[in-house]
């Protein structure tokens, strides 16, 4: 049984992100949120709000909660984690996270292949 690797496609040139403002992508067939953060980190969750089901969270709002930067459903305000997508603002449903990377300046997203 092969372990599953991660393909990484590159999304766009991290320079055009700007800090706390969320941009869309559509990569493989799925709606990715990428967020630019203070210190230079960029974060990748699914843009679908796991309790609405829609695609909106690249609209969310960035703050933090202490030292864990988070991003809020521009629709029911429910808060998450942007490292490890945990909802944590109530119980409910976590938010997808993939890994991100940057590689001679573009942003490159991770996904599990079999």
């Amino acid at each position: 049984m092969r372990a599953a690797e991660t393909d990484w496609v590159s999304v766009c040139p991290v320079a055009e992100l700007e800090p706390f403002w969320g941009e869309a992508a559509l990569i493989h067939g799925r709606q990715v949120a990428l967020f630019l953060l203070p210190d230079a980190v960029v974060r990748a969750v699914s843009n679908q709000d796991p309790v609405t089901m829609s695609f909106v969270m690249s609209r969310g709002i960035v703050g933090s909660r202490g030292d864990r930067a988070t991003v809020a459903s521009p629709l029911n305000k429910q808060v998450y984690d942007l490292e490890t997508g945990e909802c944590l603002s109530a119980e409910g449903p976590a938010l997808s996270v993939f890994p991100v990377r940057i590689v001679a300046g573009a942003v490159e997203v991770g996904f599990r292949s079999a």
